[in-house]
């Protein structure tokens, strides 16, 4: 009986243990444009590339929470758009027992560079079937744009609490 409530005592302590999983990680959206083709393939310019990042968190139920990282790549020779690529790297995580204020920074630091090499693979994957050399997404430092985030939420807020926009 003692071992028993031991067994009991030790589970109860486990399920209220802070805990992080990742339940399934998929390709949400992915899109392609190619708005010049077939002229696109003779031109002899270098493009210039753009890069746009964007992390966002939803809670799904209890504990569980849906992050997308939308990843935009533009490719432009002059103004013309030689390519357009977006893809919506999502993942489904599990945070359980987690202080509020670490949820912030688990959902958009952690969540978003486990998601990051999927996104990266998968944009260099659609670039390279559109018939262009692959474009190698750099490392990102998720911590640095999340402090910036919040930097700029802060400024955007008055001394009183008011929001301002």
């Amino acid at each position: 009986m003692a071992e028993e409530n031991q067994v009991a005592q030790e589970n109860q302590t486990q399920e209220q243990q802070p805990g992080f999983g990742i339940e399934k990680v998929y390709v949400k959206d992915a899109s392609l444009e190619i708005p010049n083709a077939p002229q696109v393939f003779t031109w002899r310019d270098a493009p210039q590339i753009n890069i746009e990042l964007n992390s966002a968190a939803q809670k799904v139920d209890e504990a569980i929470f849906d992050v997308t990282l939308t990843v935009t790549v533009t490719s432009k020779v002059g103004e013309n758009t030689a390519f357009l690529v977006q893809v919506a790297q999502a993942g489904i995580f599990q945070l359980r027992n987690i202080p509020e204020s670490d949820l912030g920074m688990i959902l958009g630091i952690a969540c978003p560079n486990i998601l990051f090499p999927y996104a990266r693979e998968a944009v260099s994957d659609l670039v390279v079937r559109a018939g262009f050399p692959p474009v190698i997404l750099s490392p990102v430092n998720f911590e640095a744009l999340y402090a910036q985030q919040a930097q700029q939420q802060a400024a955007a807020t008055t001394p009183d609490g008011v929001t301002t926009h």
